[in-house]
């Protein structure tokens, strides 16, 4: 693997999901806007989603063939270590060749074996931590790393405080740059711009919860004319929706437009996410590290229903450092079946409520994340 140029030497590792790779690649980009000689390698999980998303994005990647480990079923992990031994041996492979000068981990499987192998190697390594709690990786790398960025405060009860940096969390850019009017964002979905829309939003891979509360709410939906729904259901559900939609009307559903119901878009996955965010009068969606940043510089209000299946429950964790500060509207997981859609449609109701969510929430967004952590990661290869 031999490098290019003389420039900077970087290696980005972690993925897993869209909340992991969007700030790697915003990272990436930053990086390379202060050195254009910079080297990039990104080190993923084999069949994670950031084998495809990352060179869509124009960097290399190498894959690891590590997994997660299973945490209700301790004895099927032994498959689960041989494969992290082998990512170690991998990792170690990929950082004599490349020889980076820095390697920086934003969280997923193949952070843990690349960071520990760099830090072994002697290579300075950085964590960016994107919840408000901490995970056991991040925690176990923490030690040997020289800085860990943060979007949230007190994060001291996780880390060594002296390597504290409050970074904020990095969004897609094209969000920020060349934002489109609401009426024209509106439009694009081929709705109203003087009614109301909801934005629901699953995640890359779809929230299950959400996703059923709102199939078994199409009646409901239907009714409601006078709201309209942009739905994201992620990939794993798009079938399911668009046969229970079928079911639900008597009608197949052929494009995103819904013909039964006319105020409803369903869609697997939304690629002009500037378009959606500025079209939504409210959004619901779970509770990532990576989305509540972007409601925050996007001042949105929010609806936030964690997911249960993390680890550490950090998803309510994140949602809670919102709700403290009455900038997000909370609904359990368990309760969103009875909850949910009846909240979303009085708060969008509620231009007070919406006013005063938006303002709140805007307070509470650190601008120019990934600049901020690329400096820092150009320190670190600075420093003698």
């Amino acid at each position: 693997m031999e490098t290019k140029n003389n420039g900077p030497r970087v290696i980005i590792s972690g993925g897993g999901t869209g909340g992991h790779i969007f700030p790697a690649v915003s990272i990436a980009n930053a990086v390379k806007e202060l050195r254009p000689d910079a080297e990039i390698l990104f080190v993923g999980a084999e069949g994670r989603m950031e084998m495809q998303r990352v060179p869509d994005a124009g960097y290399r990647i190498i894959g690891l063939p590590v997994a997660g480990f299973d945490r209700k079923h301790i004895w099927k992990n032994f498959a689960v270590i041989v494969k992290l031994l082998r990512s170690q041996w991998k990792a170690r492979r990929i950082v004599k060749e490349f020889r980076p000068q820095v390697a920086v981990g934003v969280g997923g499987y193949a952070s843990g074996p690349t960071l520990k192998v760099a830090g072994m190697m002697g290579v300075p390594t950085l964590i960016q931590e994107q919840n408000s709690y901490a995970g056991v990786t991040n925690k176990l790398l923490a030690q040997k790393a020289c800085k860990i960025c943060v979007a949230y405060g007190g994060m001291e009860k996780f880390f060594p405080a002296d390597k504290i940096i409050m970074t904020g969390n990095p969004v897609r850019q094209n969000l920020l740059a060349n934002k489109p009017e609401r009426e024209e964002a509106v439009a694009s979905f081929g709705f109203n711009p003087e009614k109301k829309t909801i934005l629901i939003l699953g995640g890359s891979l779809g929230a299950r919860t959400i996703n059923q509360t709102l199939i078994a709410a199409l009646d409901t939906i239907k009714a409601h004319s006078d709201v309209q729904f942009i739905w994201q259901t992620g990939k794993i559900y798009i079938q399911q929706i668009k046969d229970a939609i079928t079911t639900a009307t008597g009608e197949a559903v052929r494009n995103p437009r819904i013909p039964a119901i006319p105020n409803l878009y369903v869609t697997d996955f939304i690629k002009d996410m500037a378009s959606a965010y500025a079209a939504a009068d409210l959004v619901i969606s779970r509770a990532g590290a990576g989305s509540i940043s972007e409601f925050c510089l996007l001042n949105k209000p929010v609806i936030l229903v964690p997911s249960p299946n993390v680890a550490e429950d950090h998803q309510t964790k994140n949602a809670l450092a919102l709700v403290d500060k009455k900038a997000a509207i909370y609904v359990k997981d368990v309760d969103a079946m009875k909850h949910l859609v009846s909240t979303a449609l009085a708060t969008v109701a509620d231009d007070d409520k919406l006013k005063t969510l938006s303002e709140n929430i805007a307070t509470l967004a650190l601008p120019d994340s990934a600049t901020i952590i690329a400096k820092e990661v150009l320190k670190l290869i600075d420093k003698p």
